[in-house]
């Protein structure tokens, strides 16, 4: 096999300059200081994902530039901070429509959403149902999740958020989506 080929059957890996490329990011992001910011950020949208959090702010928090925080993260994480922070506030209304009593505006408001048109329609292209059919769907599932543990029920039901919302509209206008692992099964 050429050297300049990866070889994708499992065996030993050939360095390509791709690949090479990628290892410099890569390394360079593997400080262990940069990694610890970066952390620390994502801790805190994880402690308040109802706050806002612009990238400016997750700067400041991280102690590095704005720019250089967004393009960490992402090389870090494999999604951007917005993708993130919009993750976690569709599992936390995931579950509150699950488990409490809330209405969907009371919990569109208490995950950090300023209008519920808003939520609706973002929860809908996340997820690929309303806040009220996964609230029905949740609660008919709910005997057979009560005996798994949560981290597992959230990490089953966490959104696929590798593509933009918008990209995946304008992929379904042009009947272009793969469906995810989650619609084919």
């Amino acid at each position: 096999m050429p050297k300049d080929r990866a070889d994708h059957s499992g065996g030993p890996l050939a360095r390509s300059s791709e690949a090479a490329t990628f290892d410099v990011k890569a390394s360079a992001l593997q400080d262990p200081a940069l990694l610890r910011r970066l952390l620390r950020a994502k801790d805190r949208m994880d402690a308040a994902s109802h706050e806002a959090w612009p990238v400016k702010r997750l700067a400041e928090v991280s102690g590095v530039s704005e720019a250089h925080f967004a393009r960490s993260f992402k090389q870090a994480f494999g999604v951007p901070p917005h993708r993130y922070l919009l993750t976690r506030r569709i599992e936390q209304a995931t579950t509150l429509l699950r488990d409490t009593e809330l209405s969907i505006t009371e919990i569109a408001f208490a995950t950090g959403w300023e209008s519920l048109g808003t939520f609706g329609r973002t929860f809908h292209d996340i997820t690929g149902r309303s806040p009220s059919a996964m609230r029905l769907e949740a609660r008919a599932n709910l005997p057979g999740l009560d005996r798994m543990p949560a981290c597992v029920v959230k990490a089953a039901q966490r959104p696929d958020l590798t593509i933009a919302v918008l990209e995946k509209r304008r992929r379904v206008v042009k009947g272009t989506v793969r469906p995810s692992i989650k619609e084919v099964s």
